[in-house]
């Protein structure tokens, strides 16, 4: 029977890792992540759970012994954010190539510099094409769901690439929200066993793990990686629509908020989208036909299906919570806008940067952002095409 809790984002990770009870668990603390490998530590100490936590010194360590951990054939996690996950470059690489369906709890906070430990998705948008499964969440409740859903994912057998699971530095991650929680034996069935076919411990049947590749096959190897990716993609939907029988709570790549009949569109990810959403509600009551599209599904990408919910709009607002430094949008910019023109879906499109390193995103800025795109399209305005919001004057 489920059960009404209330917890930070943090706890809601860690009490889905205790649930799942994975093999092992390597971590090195960094704010604001350091939570979850404290609290599973203390599962672990107390007795609830049996999982490896392996100490180590850095956080590349983390991930080497994650790497190691899993081809071995065990169930493995870690966590880190920011500096962390950039000092993990060589490994991501690494467990992708490898096909190592590990899981990563990743709590978005910004990189340096300036030194700042606030949320931004300057982080999980830097790892964005290394070859992980990136998922984002608004809440805690989708936090606790993504965790939950993240090994059926990356386990498939037609996937067997690691996954992201990523929620907003102390917007989500520290801040304590009404959650409902499934029973443990619950989650214990939908997760289910991992059994890998091919592990470096099995007796008897040898294998390598990492191997040189010489120019006659690494790019094939590549396609074979980028393949899986695609496969993703089903995968991740026909988990949700799984997740959805056990638990009421329907996940898919997005989110469509009054998006049916809208004629401006915001699409956001992570917490940001709440702000959005009350936006929306009160433009509703004054008449204006606007909706949020909340992008949970970064990687893959669902250009298909994101052209598709934005077709029948007349311009949407594309909200990025990180610069590319191209001098021409963001990472969500950029690949919203190619995916509209390859889809032959012309329509306005303005991409905003907003929230760096934890600058705040208000109800207000979404009114505003709405009003320039109507301006945009019943006045003829001419409107940056790329734009900061929220900058001090």
């Amino acid at each position: 029977m489920p059960k009404k809790d209330r917890m930070s984002g943090n706890e809601a990770v860690a009490y889905a890792i205790k649930q799942i009870n994975p093999d092992v668990m390597p971590a090195f603390p960094i704010t604001p992540s350091t939570e979850i490998p404290q609290m599973v530590s203390n599962y672990i100490a107390n007795g609830e759970v049996d999982t490896e936590f392996i100490p180590v010194e850095s956080e590349h360590s983390s991930m080497s012994a994650a790497i190691g951990a899993e081809a071995a054939g065990a169930r493995t996690l870690t966590a880190t954010s920011s500096a962390g996950l950039a000092l993990m470059w060589e490994e991501l690489l690494l467990a992708a190539s490898n096909r190592m369906p590990l899981a990563l709890a990743l709590v978005n906070r910004t990189l340096s510099g300036p030194i700042n430990i606030n949320c931004d998705h300057t982080d999980s948008m830097g790892a964005r094409d290394t070859g992980w499964i990136q998922i984002y969440a608004e809440n805690n409740q989708e936090v606790y769901d993504n965790f939950i859903q993240a090994y059926p994912i990356a386990e498939h057998k037609d996937v067997h690439l690691p996954i992201m699971i990523c929620q907003d530095g102390f917007i989500t991650s520290h801040a304590v929200e009404n959650i409902e929680l499934m029973d443990d034996d619950v989650v214990k069935n939908f997760v289910g066993e991992y059994e890998p076919e091919e592990f470096l411990l099995n007796p008897g049947k040898p294998m390598s793990v990492g191997p040189y590749a010489i120019s006659a096959y690494a790019m094939e190897a590549r396609k074979n990686q980028e393949i899986a990716l695609e496969n993703a993609a089903d995968v991740i939907i026909n988990v949700g629509k799984k997740y959805e029988k056990i638990s009421g709570r329907k996940y898919g790549f997005f989110e469509e908020y009054r998006t049916k009949d809208a004629d401006y569109i915001m699409l956001i990810m992570g917490s940001a989208a709440g702000t959005a959403k009350q936006a929306v509600d009160e433009l509703r009551e004054q008449g204006k036909k606007v909706g949020v599209l909340k992008l949970r599904v970064f990687r893959p990408f669902p250009a298909k299906e994101i052209a598709a919910a934005l077709s029948r709009c007349k311009a949407v607002a594309i909200m990025d919570r990180c610069e590319s430094y191209n001098g021409n949008g963001g990472p969500l910019g950029s690949e919203v806008t190619a995916a509209l023109y390859r889809n032959k879906v012309m329509i306005d499109a303005v991409n905003y940067i907003y929230g760096l390193a934890g600058r705040d995103f208000t109800v207000e800025n979404v009114f505003d952002i709405f009003a320039e795109l109507d301006d945009a399209v019943t006045s003829g305005v001419q409107v940056e095409q790329y734009q900061y919001i929220g900058l001090r004057k």
